[in-house]
């Protein structure tokens, strides 16, 4: 008798155990950071071995921090107060949260008919309401937010046009191509086509895309 009340004392405990184990702890930032990426230019070769090898490709990468919807509804707003909330302030949006967005690429590339020649650059979206316009920029940012730093950027604050390089518009779709809200920002690349490949941003109902041509 006193060997099954401990048995059943021991199984109480175990369960208890793994119940408690059962939620694994997530330690992420309210925004966490995400990655988009390419390549191009390389070529598939034979290993020899019946595989196939990709080389000499040049990456393309963005770089971005990824909010998320949480409960809200037509994140980008409609009207005068189009972008407003998402810009918090700015007279451009960062294209996501926390740190400046930026693009890397190895390849220059032709946006919005200005050839860029490969490095880092700030990404930012001038948003009016079905009218949005990549902006390209390479004024310096902040390592991390200095409210006294009244110069260098971080996210869109402190944003200067005046380093701007390349501004290209977009085509926006609101809510023919996602007929639900998509909850967490997301950057992409679609596949290389003709010379060039399409930058894609979705969030909540909204899907715009800009192309990037490789250039020569």
């Amino acid at each position: 008798m006193r060997l099954t009340i401990l048995a059943a004392v021991l199984c109480l405990m175990t369960a208890g155990q793994a119940r408690a184990q059962s939620i694994p702890e997530v330690k992420l930032p309210a925004s966490p950071r995400g990655q988009a990426a390419i390549q191009v230019g390389g070529t598939w070769t034979d290993t020899g071995d019946g595989g196939r090898r990709y080389t000499d490709g040049r990456w393309i990468v963005v770089d971005y921090g990824r909010p998320l919807l949480r409960g809200r509804a037509n994140i980008f707003g409609s009207g005068a107060d189009y972008g407003r909330a998402v810009s918090d302030g700015a007279p451009v949006w960062r294209a996501g949260a926390n740190d400046t967005t930026t693009i890397t690429t190895q390849v220059p590339l032709v946006v919005g008919g200005t050839r860029i020649e490969p490095g880092v650059y700030n990404v930012f979206v001038d948003l009016k309401a079905g009218q949005w316009t990549l902006v390209l920029n390479t004024q310096p940012r902040q390592a991390s937010y200095d409210p006294s730093d009244r110069v260098n950027l971080f996210g869109a604050i402190n944003y200067d046009a005046s380093f701007d390089v390349a501004r290209a518009p977009m085509m926006v779709d609101e809510g023919g191509v996602l007929n639900r809200p998509l909850e967490q920002f997301t950057i992409g690349f679609l596949a290389p086509e003709g010379g060039r490949v399409m930058l894609l941003m979705a969030w909540d109902r909204t899907v715009a895309t800009v192309p990037l041509e490789l250039a020569d």
